[in-house]
C-alpha cells in the first residue's frame, strides 16, 4: 500500500492541496470502470452492509417502540407501505438514480457534494459558497455519528439473536460483539477491495438467506402483497396520526446506509451499485419485509423479533451466525464511507494532514485511514458498553441519518440549479417529494433526543466544531504565514542586489506554491548570511490517477534568471506514486535548467511553524488551543515525502494565532 496526503500543514510546505479534486480528471483513470461480477460482489460486500441488515432490527423496532400499534391488516399493511416507499423513494430514486449523478472526481458522499456546490456557486457569491461548504460540514459530522452508531447496533442485534435460541446466552453478548467489532477494525488495513472480494460472496448468501426466507411466508399469506399499495401508508397516517408520527422514527431505519451508499461510491463505481441494488438488494429487502408482515399477521407475538422468528428452529442458529457477520459487513460501509469523508474534508481544508494508505493499484477511491479507523473503533466500544442493547441504541439512531438526509438533498438542488440548470418545476418537485418524507423522518426522531438521540447530536456538535475550527485556524495560519513569507520574486531580487557569499552545495526547500518564500529559506539566509549555490524549491501535487510518467511528470522554472542557480520544480504524483522528493532530483538532474545538482549530497531545509496562541482577533482562544493541539498531532510531512532525516534540516519559525 501507498502512503499519501492530500492537504499541507499549516506550516509545511511541499505537497499543495488539492481543493475540488485533485490535478487531473477521474476520468483519465486507467480504463473505464468496470461493472463486471467482480466489482458488483465487491460493492454488495462493502457497500449495501449497512441496508441490507437492516430487516435485522427495522420492523421489530417500529412494533416495539409504541405498544399502541396493532398487529392487524389496517397497522401491519401501513407499515408495510411505509418501509417499502420509503426505500423506493429516498434509496431507489433520490440516491440511487439521481444523488449518484453528483460526484466530485469520481467520490461521493456529502462532503463531495458540498465541494461541487460550492464549485458552482464560487463565481456568483463566494459567501453563498462558503455557506453550502459549512452545511457540508455539518453533513460530514452528523455521518461521522451515523458511522459510530452503525457498527454498534448491527453486530449487537445480530449477536442478540442468542438470545432467541436461549436465554442464557445473554451474558455473553457485549463481549462477544466487542471481539467482533475488534476484529472487524484489524482488517480495514488489508483494504476495501481485499474486504469486499471476501464479503461480496457472503452478502449475496445473505440476500439470497433474506428473500427466500420472506417469500416462504408470502405465500403463506399472498395478501400481505396488498401492502405494497401507497395508500396503506396514507390510510395509516389519517387514521391514526400521532401514532404514524411516533413510528416513523423507527421506519427510518430501513433506509440507514442509503447515505453509506453514496459516500462509498469512489470505492466502486456508479454502475457496480446501481446494478448490485436493482439485481439483489432491493428484491431480496422487499420479500424479506413482505415475509415479517405476514408473520406478525399470522402470529401477532412473533413482533418482539420477526426477522428470528420468521426462520424454522432448526435454521436459527446458523442465521444467527451469518447475520453476525452480515453486520460486521454493514459496518464496512460506514468505515469505508468515513474514509472517503474524511479525504475529502482534508482536500477542503477541514482536517489536518492525515496518514492515507492507497489499498489499490487501479481505483483512486479505495483507501485506509489508520487514524480515522482507531478513532472510530474507541468510539464504537465506548457506545457498545454504555448502551449495552440494540434496543436501546435504536434510540440514538436516526437522528443523525435523517439531518444528513436533508442535508444531502439542500446541496443536490444547489448542485442541480448552478451546475445542472434544473428549472424551476424541477427543483420544486424533487424538493416537495424528497424533503417533505425527509423533514418528517428528522422531526419524528427529534422526539428520541431525550433517550438516546442525544449521543449522534453530541458526536456531530464536536466534530462539525472541530472541522470548523481547523479550516478557520488554517486560514488564519496561511494569512500570516503568507505574509511572513513575502513574494518569491522580490525576495529574490534582494539577493541579486545584496550579493552575499555563495556557499558550495544545493539546498531544497519543500514549499506549496512558487509565489510566496519558503520560510526556511529565509530562515537560513537571515542567520547564516549565506545562500547555496543551487536552490531548489519543489512543489508537489497529487493527481486523481494510478500514476504518472516521469517524462510528463515535471515542470521545471528558472524563475526569469537562468544564471543565479535558483530553480522550481512542479512534480505530479499519481496517487500510486510515492511523493519521493529525492526521486525527484535524481530525474530533474537529467534536465539542463538543473545542471550541477548532486542529488545524493543535496541538503533539504523544512519550515516548521510554532503555534502561539494569542488574543489577536479572528477566533476564540478555546478554538485556538484546539486547532493548536490539532497541528501538534498531524502526521509528519518530512516522512511523507521521503527525506533522509541524516540531511533534513529543520528551521523553525514562529506564528501567531
Amino acid at each position: 500500500m501507498t502512503e499519501r496526503a492530500d492537504n499541507e500543514q499549516p506550516g509545511v510546505g511541499g505537497e499543495a492541496p488539492a481543493e475540488d479534486g485533485g490535478t487531473a480528471s477521474r476520468a483519465s483513470l486507467a480504463g473505464p470502470k468496470s461493472a463486471g461480477l467482480g466489482l458488483l460482489l465487491g460493492a454488495l460486500g462493502v457497500v449495501y452492509g449497512d441496508i441490507g441488515t437492516s430487516p435485522l432490527y427495522a420492523l421489530k423496532t417500529v412494533f416495539t417502540i409504541d405498544r399502541s400499534l396493532t398487529p392487524d391488516e389496517p397497522d401491519v399493511f401501513g407499515v408495510i407501505s411505509w418501509v417499502f416507499w420509503s426505500i423506493i423513494l429516498i434509496v431507489s430514486v433520490k440516491y440511487v438514480i439521481f444523488i449518484l449523478r453528483a460526484d466530485n472526481e469520481g467520490e461521493g458522499g456529502v462532503m463531495a457534494l458540498a465541494a461541487l456546490a460550492r464549485r458552482a456557486l464560487l463565481k456568483a457569491s463566494e459567501k453563498r459558497a462558503a455557506s453550502v461548504l459549512a452545511l457540508g460540514a455539518l453533513g460530514a459530522a452528523l455521518f461521522y455519528g451515523d458511522s459510530v452508531i452503525t457498527p454498534a447496533i448491527s453486530v449487537l442485534s445480530a449477536v442478540e439473536g442468542l438470545e432467541v435460541i436461549s436465554p442464557r446466552w445473554a451474558v455473553v453478548v457485549l463481549p462477544v460483539s466487542a471481539v467482533i467489532l475488534a476484529l472487524l477494525f484489524a482488517i480495514q488495513r488489508w483494504g476495501t477491495g481485499r474486504v469486499g472480494a471476501v464479503f461480496g460472496p457472503i452478502m449475496l448468501l445473505w440476500f439470497a438467506c433474506l428473500a427466500v426466507a420472506g417469500a416462504a411466508e408470502v405465500v403463506r399469506h399472498p395478501g400481505v402483497l396488498a401492502g405494497l399499495s401507497p395508500t396503506y401508508a396514507a390510510l395509516f397516517v389519517v387514521d391514526h396520526p400521532l401514532i404514524a408520527f411516533i413510528a416513523m422514527g423507527a421506519v427510518v431505519l430501513a433506509i440507514t446506509g442509503a447515505e453509506a451508499l453514496y459516500a462509498d461510491m469512489g470505492h466502486f463505481g456508479r454502475a457496480p451499485i446501481r446494478r448490485a441494488w436493482f439485481a439483489i438488494v432491493f428484491p431480496a429487502l422487499t420479500l424479506n419485509y413482505l415475509g415479517q408482515g405476514a408473520l406478525i399477521l399470522r402470529t401477532p407475538d412473533s413482533r418482539s423479533d420477526p426477522f428470528f422468528l420468521l426462520l424454522p428452529d432448526w435454521a436459527r442458529l446458523p442465521m444467527v451466525v451469518l447475520a453476525t457477520v452480515a453486520t460486521v459487513i454493514a459496518s464496512q460501509s460506514v468505515i469505508s464511507g468515513a474514509f472517503s469523508v474524511s479525504r475529502e474534508a482534508m482536500r477542503l481544508g477541514f482536517l489536518p494532514h492525515l496518514r492515507i494508505r492507497q489499498t489499490s493499484r487501479r481505483e483512486y477511491g479505495q483507501i485506509y485511514l489508520p487514524g480515522v479507523n482507531w478513532g472510530l473503533f474507541v468510539a464504537v466500544l465506548v457506545v457498545v458498553f454504555a448502551f449495552g442493547s440494540s434496543t436501546n441504541l435504536a434510540a440514538a439512531y436516526g437522528v443523525a441519518v435523517t439531518g444528513t438526509f436533508l442535508i444531502t438533498t439542500t446541496l443536490f438542488l444547489v448542485v442541480a440549479r448552478a451546475r445542472w440548470h434544473w428549472t424551476t418545476w424541477q427543483l420544486v418537485l424533487f424538493g416537495v417529494v424528497f424533503g417533505s418524507i425527509e423533514l418528517t423522518f428528522f422531526t419524528a426522531n427529534l422526539a428520541k433526543v431525550t433517550h438516546g438521540g442525544w449521543l449522534t447530536l453530541l458526536i456531530a456538535i464536536i466534530l462539525f466544531t472541530t472541522l470548523l475550527t481547523w479550516r478557520r485556524g488554517a486560514e488564519l495560519v496561511t494569512a500570516r504565514r503568507t505574509e511572513r513569507e513575502g513574494p518569491l520574486r522580490d525576495f529574490i531580487d534582494t539577493l541579486h542586489a545584496t550579493n552575499i557569499p555563495w556557499a558550495p552545495g544545493t539546498a531544497v526547500f519543500p514549499h506549496p506554491n512558487k509565489e510566496t518564500t519558503p520560510l526556511a529559506l529565509r530562515a537560513n539566509v537571515a542567520h547564516n548570511h549565506v545562500r547555496h549555490e543551487r536552490i531548489v524549491i519543489i512543489t508537489g501535487r497529487t493527481a486523481n490517477v494510478p500514476h504518472i510518467p516521469w517524462d510528463q511528470r515535471l515542470t521545471i522554472d528558472d524563475l526569469g534568471d537562468p544564471n543565479d542557480g535558483i530553480i522550481h520544480i512542479t512534480a505530479v504524483f499519481g496517487f500510486q506514486d510515492p511523493t519521493d522528493f529525492p526521486e525527484v532530483l535524481r530525474h530533474a538532474a537529467t534536465h539542463p535548467r538543473a545542471e550541477g545538482i548532486a542529488h545524493d549530497e543535496v541538503s533539504y531545509f523544512v519550515s516548521r511553524i510554532t503555534l502561539r496562541c494569542t488574543r489577536q482577533p479572528g477566533m476564540a482562544v478555546w478554538r485556538k488551543r484546539l486547532f493548536i493541539a490539532l497541528a501538534h498531532n498531524a502526521a509528519s510531512h518530512a516522512e511523507f515525502l521521503h527525506l533522509p532525516e541524516e540531511r533534513t534540516i529543520v528551521l523553525s519559525a514562529e506564528v501567531a494565532v
